[in-house]
């Protein structure tokens, strides 16, 4: 079983209120535990993100990729719950991934395991990166049967 969840993601949150709703959630998220790290954005291109993000990816020992892109699966927030509890029950380490403005290399997109999408919608990273965080949390109280999905 997954004993952490891991969230990279390229570039700071930079604002104050969103850091407060992202810590609230990150305190409440435990079973298991959610650890974000952010890498650097590159002005270059998105090759020099992914480098970066792989280089992380490699730092915590690798794990099953989860990149976060439009055109992922899209899933209610039950079947997300159902979903990432068997992920977490069969998975060593799970890496959501959040790249950068100019989205995912190739490279990276194709080292990735899943494709995930949040909604049809198109958000701004920090928005995205607050939305994931959310829906972890709310995936853990469906699986837990606490109320707050209802």
């Amino acid at each position: 079983m997954a004993r952490q969840i891991h969230l990279i993601v390229v570039g700071k949150l930079k604002d104050s209120h969103l850091e407060a709703i992202e810590a609230d959630y990150l305190k409440r998220i435990n079973n298991p535990e959610l650890i974000i790290h952010e890498v650097k954005a590159s002005a270059e291109n998105k090759e020099a993100e992914a480098e970066a993000i792989l280089k992380k990816v490699k730092d915590l020992g690798g794990g099953h990729l989860i990149a976060m892109t439009e055109w992922g699966k899209r899933y209610t927030s039950v079947a997300f719950a159902d979903w990432s509890g068997a992920l977490i029950e069969r998975s060593n380490r799970l890496i959501f991934i959040i790249a950068g403005a100019e989205g995912f290399s190739s490279e990276l997109l194709n080292l990735c395991q899943e494709r995930l999408s949040l909604s049809e919608l198109t958000f701004p990273h920090k928005l995205a990166r607050i939305l994931l965080v959310e829906q972890l949390y709310r995936a853990q109280t469906i699986r837990s049967g606490h109320p707050y999905h209802n």
